[in-house]
């Protein structure tokens, strides 16, 4: 019992302070406690990084001189024509399938580019009859300068067997009948464009024409109607 001196106080034993914590910057809740595995992470998202950024230069230094070779060579397209065509004999044998043809084209090529030059390395004319192919012909390879327009001359002649269903031979002897015969012909080409000096890699365009070609007897057409100058089209 505490002596009247004390006013009734206890004094206990002193409480001890609280203990320290040292808390090292960059650790805690996700500290690293594998050094080499976190000097592997920040490693990789580095590299990852850097290669973003050079990716990401070479794309603008790619477009940037996209944009200044356009500007400078300002490219158009090369115009394709058929500007005439003569069909003097388009017959189809009822007891073989053969076909028998006598097909002349003259094909325009226009290039309309001021400093783009063009190798027509290889040209393959293939002449089509409701989506079968009946004929086909190489053309000579030709350089076609700037501003320059190439006339052609392809002709399909001879005799091809050529398998038609009952719907496909009816179409036959309508256009027959019409005297207008509905022909494709397709440019496979191979080709390569010059600026200056330099000379790109090998391009293979297909070129579609689409015609109605009147059959021609006797120097003149049985339908009474001309062959039409037709434009062709690009078909990759």
């Amino acid at each position: 019992m505490p002596g009247p001196h004390l006013n009734g106080a206890y004094y206990g034993p002193s409480i001890p302070p609280p203990s320290k914590t040292y808390h090292r910057p960059g650790h805690g809740g996700g500290c690293c406690c594998n050094p080499f595995s976190c000097c592997c992470g920040c490693l990789f998202n580095c590299i990852c990084t850097c290669i973003f950024q050079i990716l990401c230069t070479l794309l603008v230094i790619v477009g940037v001189v996209a944009f200044v070779l356009w500007f400078i060579l300002r490219p158009n397209k090369v115009n394709f024509h058929v500007a005439d065509a003569s069909l003097t004999q388009f017959d189809l044998s009822t007891k073989n399938s053969t076909l028998y043809y006598d097909l002349a084209l003259n094909v325009s090529i226009r290039n309309t580019n001021k400093r783009i030059g063009i190798y027509y390395d290889s040209i393959e004319a293939r002449a089509l009859f409701l989506g079968r192919n009946f004929s086909s012909t190489n053309l000579e390879p030709f350089y076609q300068g700037h501003k320059n327009t190439t006339d052609l001359k392809i002709v399909f002649k001879g005799q091809n067997l050529i398998m038609l269903g009952d719907k496909e031979k009816s179409d036959y002897n309508g256009e027959k009948d019409s005297g207008v015969y509905a022909i494709g012909v397709k440019l496979y080409m191979r080709i390569r464009l010059k600026f200056g000096w330099i000379k790109t890699k090998k391009i293979k365009p297909i070129i579609m024409c689409d015609l109605k070609v009147p059959f021609k007897s006797n120097g003149t057409t049985s339908s009474g109607t001309t062959f039409e100058r037709t434009q062709c089209h690009l078909d990759w």
